[in-house]
């Protein structure tokens, strides 16, 4: 009787990561050691969304002790060359902005320190001398003619327009029963990994060449646009990623014009530069999913079956075009349909400049942007027609029994039963129970709804689909480009110990544990023979353009090429064992750490002896086609096809399925949303890892959470970044997070080596839509845009618009506040034990002024009620230095004045006006009273709107109450301030 091997693959085998992560073994960028002399790099970065740079003053940042160089993008401009985008367009997307800088955060000077916080106390000594422009941030107002325009190159600012006809959409349209509408503003949100972007580089001038070490996600046709950006070859550009990531979700990609920035300043100063971002910084600058602006158009028939659809999508992204963009616009390009058989399509795709942050790839990439106004219209229209949704879901669902199914844009549908998935998800997730729920809920007169989603989930992009935004003659100009590939390569040492190394960068998704599980099946050895390193050098490592760890390829095709690997290198062992054993190759057994003979297990040698054989005895090798040592394989799926004259595509290789459907309860007064019960249905073909799929489908739930609730980087009307910190930028915890039911069902993929789809992506594309159509259906609404916050759903369930802010002061109290600022409001009083002409005289005095404005270096006069002084203020996490200019008018001496400022610096800006009232108090002093509105903008802005209003009140309630100590007022009030203002964070 044989040895049996039993399988790994399809267990829930422990997680070989976890005993290093768990116990603060990890390797993580700012882990690794560095060269002796390595400076460390601060960035300043524009306050501004538009404005010329006519100067930057660095010379008291280089006076600073430590700091060795202050660089701009005019020092860069020899040595660096734009960011090449996928579409041709006159835009220099620059790593640092030169003469002009386009959105809030932007890269204006990099400052050079022997530590991070001598460079940051650089960056606080630059004066940059601006000159705002108008900004536009709404896509659709950027389309105006009159609009800002960003590159003046390109002359607008849509630089994509691409018309798609699919079918006979025209002829569905003119015989539909009915037609119906819905518009869609999918807001911006990012991925938010633990840890944020880093990059350490060197230059080496002896061959002019670059090592940089980042945590890079791929994709690695990235490799290419970096290379040229910096102006060598790609054989002078190594790549390195250490070998743990503390999540990504996409976001790293946008790692790229950093690694050109440090790179490039490590030139400038001959010495290794290392720069890890901040909390900040990340939410600021570093890479948001694209918001898109959607209005979708379905022809249906009386029972809710869909003929046809129209599509206008606009896409902004942002202030420039960063490859891969406009990926998020053309991944799903074969998916438009979803899950439905419509074969008649028609499609707008326009892409345009704001003044934001550049985008790039966050989960899902372009799922959740399609998914939001294809389930909102297909709930419409059960709605419209008083049908069950879930019936006229089931109704438009793929038939069972086309599989492989091309869809009307081009996508090839690998296999699946979506009527299977709905029974069982409404069987086994308990909907009939839902629904009763549901009445009886609204019975006892409570908002609860119900909603549903299916949603076809891509995998393994098919690197020609971004070529779909080119004509077909633009595209046979350039050449073709297409297809997938992964890598692994195996190696035997000479014990006979197995190392697997793969180009995918893990962040977070389990690659040590599962290569592990499927190169052990291979070779029948067990799990520790194995060991996988995932940390990836494009110096010595196999990899290609289409490396990387993206669109959940890496059980589909990564994986797969592994097996793929160890498969050949085991059918070369084989050939081995079989001249040693005297047995033909095909009737041998790996099993059990043995290879034995089928017939007679008896006969046998073990694993790691036959492994050995290449290192100690080559001579008793067999002809072989190479020798069994290492393989690598590079596997290419023929599936994935350039898009064809008709502009269809196969845009992804795998299409798993999702059906999704919850019950919500929203509180009328709060506007909270309870979730009762979900139920998520996932087909993702052959499951590997069960408990990491598990893992996966959670972890894309709570993103999908914060991005249908909490999550939205938001923007002023002039471009002001409002979402600046975690207290404005709100993402789920695991308080938030309901238990759900997760269920599955497996159709293997025909088309992957070991019929694995991706499953990482599918809730954030589902869940979103999923919530707002539950809300829709508890609060009655047509329409709902994203996020569902509590303050919307209040304002919805009561029948009316948020509320209105708070009344401000007089008219001639209030400052002209720029959109997007913040406005604070506040009042106050100050005893004061001296007449109100020694008060009034004070007000007027430069020396007087200077010791009590906070945070003060001093106190100039311009003239007899104008003055201009330099301040340095903290607000909770942010500190900085600001240039402010202070001016008395509506002077009513010694009784009254208005009082107004406005302050800039690298980190934000601010105005504000005031007014004094001296009166006296019938004792010999003076009764101070103030009233003031201010607007602040920009990084301090961002701060967080409580955090704000009390650190207003603090400084202004200090400045009064330090001017009556100064006139020899009571002293109580220095007390509690400090008190205050240690509580808030605030210093001075």
């Amino acid at each position: 009787m044989g040895i049996e091997h039993i399988p790994f693959v399809g267990q829930s085998v422990e997680r070989v990561e976890d005993a290093a992560l768990l116990s603060g073994r990890g390797r993580y960028i700012d882990d690794l050691g560095t060269k002796p002399g390595t400076l460390h790099a601060a960035i300043l970065r524009s306050p501004h969304a538009h404005a010329d740079i006519l100067g930057i003053d660095a010379a008291a940042a280089l006076a600073l002790p430590g700091v060795a160089a202050v660089l701009t993008g005019r020092d860069l401009l020899d040595i660096t060359a734009g960011l090449v985008p996928a579409v041709r367009a006159a835009v220099d997307a620059r790593a640092i902005a030169v003469d002009r800088v386009r959105y809030v955060g932007e890269p204006v000077a990099i400052v050079l320190g022997t530590d991070r916080y001598i460079a940051e106390d650089g960056c606080d000594l630059i004066e940059v001398d601006y000159r705002q422009r108008p900004a536009v941030v709404d896509p659709l107002a950027a389309l105006a003619s009159d609009a800002p325009v960003l590159h003046d190159g390109v002359g607008a600012n849509q630089v994509s327009d691409r018309s798609f006809r699919y079918g006979d959409p025209e002829a569905a349209f003119a015989g539909a029963r009915h037609t119906l509408s819905v518009t869609v503003r999918y807001p911006r949100n990012t991925g938010s990994p633990m840890e944020t972007y880093g990059v350490v580089a060197e230059y080496d001038p002896t061959d002019d060449s670059y090592d940089v070490l980042a945590n890079f996600q791929g994709p690695f046709s990235i490799h290419a646009v970096v290379a040229r950006a910096l102006k060598v070859p790609g054989n002078r550009l190594r790549l390195r990623t250490p070998p743990d990531s503390g999540g990504s979700f996409g976001v790293k990609q946008g790692v790229a014009p950093y690694a050109v920035l440090i790179a490039a300043a490590s030139r400038m100063v001959g010495r290794p530069v290392k720069w890890v971002e901040d909390r900040l910084e990340h939410l600021a600058a570093s890479v948001s999913a694209t918001n898109r602006v959607t209005t979708l158009t379905a022809a249906f028939d009386d029972d809710g079956r869909v003929e046809a659809l129209d599509w206008d999508q606009i896409e902004d992204c942002g202030a420039y075009l960063r490859a891969p963009e406009p990926a998020t616009l053309y991944r799903m390009h074969g998916n438009m349909t979803g899950a439905y058989a419509i074969r008649n399509v028609r499609m707008r795709n326009r892409v345009v400049l704001t003044n934001k942050t550049p985008t790039g790839l966050v989960r899902g990439f372009g799922g959740p942007q399609v998914y939001y106004p294809l389930e909102r219209l297909m709930q419409r229209i059960a709605v419209t027609l008083g049908l069950d949704p879930f019936e006229v879901i089931r109704r438009n669902l793929i038939p069972a029994d086309a599989f492989p199914y091309r869809t009307a844009t081009g996508a090839l549908y690998d296999s699946g039963n979506y009527q299977h998935a709905l029974d069982v998800a409404a069987r086994d997730g308990g909907l009939a129970d839902l629904v009763r729920r549901r009445a009886e809920a609204r019975a006892a007169g409570r908002l609860y709804g119900i909603g549903y989603t299916a949603a076809v989930e891509p995998s393994v992009s098919n690197m020609g689909y971004i070529t779909t935004v080119l004509t077909a003659a633009e595209r046979a100009k350039a050449g073709p480009k297409n297809g997938a590939q992964a890598t692994a390569t195996i190696t035997l040492d000479p014990v006979g110990s197995v190392t697997v190394q793969v180009a995918s960068v893990p962040q977070g998704q389990g690659h040590r544990t599962v290569l592990a599980q499927v190169v052990a099946d291979v070779f029948g050895i067990a799990l520790d023979q194995v060991r996988v390193t995932a940390d990836l050098d494009t110096a010595k490592d196999a990899w290609s353009i289409a490396s990387g760890n993206y669109s959940s390829r890496f059980a589909a095709a990564v994986a797969g090429v592994a097996h793929q690997a160890a498969t050949r290198l085991r059918d070369k062992l084989a050939a081995v064992a079989a001249a040693q054993l005297n047995v033909r190759a095909d009737d041998l057994v790996f099993a059990g750490g043995r290879i034995s003979a089928r017939a007679n297990p008896d006969a046998f040698l073990p694993f790691a002896r036959v492994a050995a054989t290449a290192h100690w005895s080559p001579g008793l090798l067999p002809d072989l086609d190479g020798t069994p040592i290492r393989e690598t394989a590079f596997w290419t799926p023929p599936q994935l096809t350039p898009p064809d004259e008709a502009d269809g595509v196969n845009s992804s290789l795998c299409h798993g399925f999702i059906f999704d459907f919850c019950g919500v309860e929203v509180d009328p007064v709060t506007g909270k949303i309870g979730i009762d019960r979900y139920v998520t249905m996932h087909d993702c073909g052959r499951i590997l890892h069960p408990g990491m799929v598990e893992g996966q489908v959670r972890g894309g739930f709570a993103q999908a959470l914060g991005a249908a609730i909490y999550e939205e980087l938001a923007y002023g009307e002039d471009g002001a970044f409002l979402s600046g910190t975690l207290a404005d930028y709100l993402l789920p915890t695991a308080t938030e997070m309901p238990d759900l039911t997760v269920l599955h069902v497996e159709s293997p993929s025909p088309f992957t080596p070991l019929g694995a789809k991706g499953v990482g992506e599918g809730n954030c594309m589902s869940t979103p839509v999923c919530l707002a159509n539950a809300v829709a259906d508890a609060l009655g609404l047509d329409a709902i845009d994203l996020p569902l916050s509590p303050a919307k759903l209040a304002g919805l369930a009561a029948g009316r618009d948020e509320p209105a802010p708070p009344a401000g002061l007089a008219a001639q109290a209030q400052p002209a506040a720029k959109p997007g600022d913040r406005t604070l409001r506040g009042e106050g009083s100050a005893a004061v034990a001296a007449p109100p002409e020694t008060v009034w005289s004070m007000l007027l005095d430069p020396d007087v002024l200077a010791s009590v404005i906070p945070g003060a270096h001093g106190v100039r006069r311009i003239s007899e009620t104008h003055f201009a002084a330099d301040v340095t203020l903290g607000v909770g996490p942010v500190k900085g230095r600001y240039k402010a200019d202070i001016r008395l008018s509506d002077l009513d001496a010694p009784r009254a004045a208005t009082l107004a400022g406005t302050v800039t610096g690298a980190l934000g800006n601010g105005g504000g006006t005031g007014r004094i009232t001296l009166e006296p108090d019938g004792s010999g002093g003076t009764r101070i009273v103030y009233r003031y509105e201010a607007a602040v903008g920009g990084k301090v802005a961002a701060v967080g709107g409580r955090l704000l209003d009390g650190a207003a009140r603090v400084i202004i309630g200090g400045f009064f109450s330090a001017l009556a100590r100064r006139a020899g007022g009571p002293a109580s009030g220095p007390g509690w301030l400090r008190r205050l203002l240690a509580r808030l964070g605030i210093s001075a």
